[in-house]
């Protein structure tokens, strides 16, 4: 049931707006999460936690939990087809956490969602977010039975189609095409590649992302021009054909599930809006390459959450204006990361044994494939 009353109300409980509630908790503040769906979802896109992430994560008291459900991948390589063009490090980053930790956000959900339990919170399902009155005061929300919540502050973590965003009127720009489009999956798969590593494969198609997971399956990524509906296993096995090894090719021997979506590159106008906050995929969306989209949510939740508890126990509600100035551009750094990565697959013909030397020299210079290591680990400059 919900509370008449509530000094932050988080909207949406996937892996950013669980964080966020769970950095309040720890700091002894009570949000109210909540979330449209009955249940919380078994399949989900994201499927790595990066070292950055994991050494904020540890100051939650979730990192050690999560490191348990996953696998650690020592290395990142960019491949064509048999060709390794790059190979990042992780094995020594300057973390506890030397690795990428393979892991379904299902499972991080799940260790967030009981790590929230353990401090005495709950996630209250489902309730539907319908309306949103500002004032100079705080917010009414208003959900789809009726009920009301007056909160002093509302986080908006309610993903990319954000209705938190949308009744606050903040802006989400971006182009007006369909956006990209993908197909994922998580597999069973005969493949001689290593089970210690995530490789993005280069092809003119398109690039594809192979990722081991614990027990045994692989998360396959992959830009199409149109994706099917329901993509089955045929899909995928000519995806690996077209893009993946040539030497000893792939073979898929069952689908554990599969979807598609679509991206569009784009970051809110602003991350506060009087008592409204976003973080996370309301904020800002991009490209799957690299698997940064997660991370940099996580990332915003305990810095938003740190913000808010310092604002709750006294402190100038400036600190989150501090908050957004500081996150938006992490936000405009990482798209243009990620859309790097996805313009390499799309360099002509022409150019692509250009392409190839410059990465194959670029991976054997270590001072090099250390500063990618730490790029894609997410570390972020200290204060923010």
């Amino acid at each position: 049931m919900l509370p008449e009353r509530t000094d932050v109300l988080v909207v949406g409980a996937g892996p950013t707006g669980l964080a966020a509630a769970v950095t309040l908790a720890g700091h002894g503040m009570t949000a109210t999460v909540v979330d449209r769906l009955p249940t919380p979802p078994l399949t989900s896109r994201a499927a790595v936690v990066h070292a950055g992430t994991l050494e904020v994560l540890d100051r939650i008291g979730v990192a050690a939990p999560l490191a348990a459900r996953g696998l650690p991948s020592t290395r990142f390589t960019v491949r064509d087809r048999d060709r390794v063009l790059l190979t990042v490090p992780f094995d020594r980053l300057p973390s506890r956490y030397p690795y990428a930790l393979l892991v379904s956000q299902a499972e991080t959900e799940a260790v967030l969602a009981d790590r929230l339990t353990g401090l005495g919170g709950r996630v209250l399902r489902p309730y539907e977010l319908t309306g949103l009155d500002l004032d100079g005061a705080g917010a009414t929300a208003t959900f789809a039975g009726g009920e009301t919540v007056r909160a002093r502050w509302v986080v908006g973590a309610d993903g990319m189609r954000s209705r938190v965003r949308e009744l606050a009127g903040i802006g989400f720009g971006g182009p007006a095409d369909p956006g990209e489009s993908f197909l994922l999956a998580d597999l069973r798969v005969d493949s001689a590649l290593p089970r210690d590593q995530v490789n993005l494969f280069l092809a003119r198609q398109g690039p594809l992302v192979w990722a081991p997971l614990p027990g045994g399956p692989v998360r396959l990524v992959a830009a199409v021009d149109d994706a099917p509906r329901e993509p089955e296993a045929r899909h995928f096995q000519a995806l690996l054909d077209e893009r993946g090894p040539a030497r000893r090719p792939d073979r898929v021997t069952d689908v554990l599930w599969s979807s598609r979506f679509r991206i569009h590159h784009r970051i809110a106008s602003s991350y506060r809006s009087g008592p409204v906050l976003l973080a996370g995929d309301a904020a800002h969306v991009h490209s799957p390459a690299g698997g940064q989209g997660m991370n940099l949510g996580l990332r915003d939740a305990v810095a938003l959450g740190d913000a808010l508890a310092a604002v709750l126990a006294g402190g100038p509600d400036t600190l989150l204006d501090a908050y957004a100035a500081a996150r938006r551009p992490l936000a405009e750094e990482v798209l243009g990361f990620a859309a790097g990565l996805t313009r390499l697959t799309a360099v002509p013909p022409a150019a692509r044994p250009l392409r190839d030397l410059v990465l194959r020299a670029a991976s054997g210079l270590a001072p090099v494939r250390r500063r990618l290591a730490v790029r894609l680990a997410g570390f972020e400059p200290t204060g923010r």
